[in-house]
């Protein structure tokens, strides 16, 4: 099994490609290098930060401690995207609340499956 068919990964991906696409084309220009960069950088935190603890999966500990940073990377992005959105710079209200519910719901996916990786790394020991 690949880190591409878990769904959690398959979420943080498309957010990221979504993130992308809005701070391009929905966001002001003097935003780029200010919360933008937060943003995607965060986005794509997520995302690699499960692609990395899957790569250590063989060592519970280490995959516990990635999907802890995917997880505060995703609360990062949440953190990002309610700024942009409060200051005025993002004003497409339909976006900014499907991109926050589908980040809160690849939060609430992540913790699930940090709870399963630790339930199974107890009952290994």
């Amino acid at each position: 099994m690949s880190y591409k068919n878990l769904e959690i990964w398959q979420l943080a991906k498309e957010v990221v490609i979504d993130i992308h696409k809005m701070t391009l084309e929905k966001l002001p220009k003097f935003e780029m290098f200010e919360e933008v960069s937060q943003l995607r950088r965060s986005s794509k935190s997520t995302k690699s930060n499960i692609v990395e603890g899957y790569g250590r999966r063989r060592y519970k500990a280490e995959f516990i401690k990635y999907l802890t940073y995917a997880i505060a990377s995703n609360d990062e992005t949440i953190d990002h995207l309610e700024n942009v959105y409060e200051t005025g710079s993002l004003q497409d209200k339909e976006l900014y609340e499907s991109l926050h519910e589908r980040l809160d719901k690849l939060g609430r996916k992540l913790n699930n499956f940090l709870q399963s990786v630790e339930s199974s790394h107890l009952s290994d020991k």
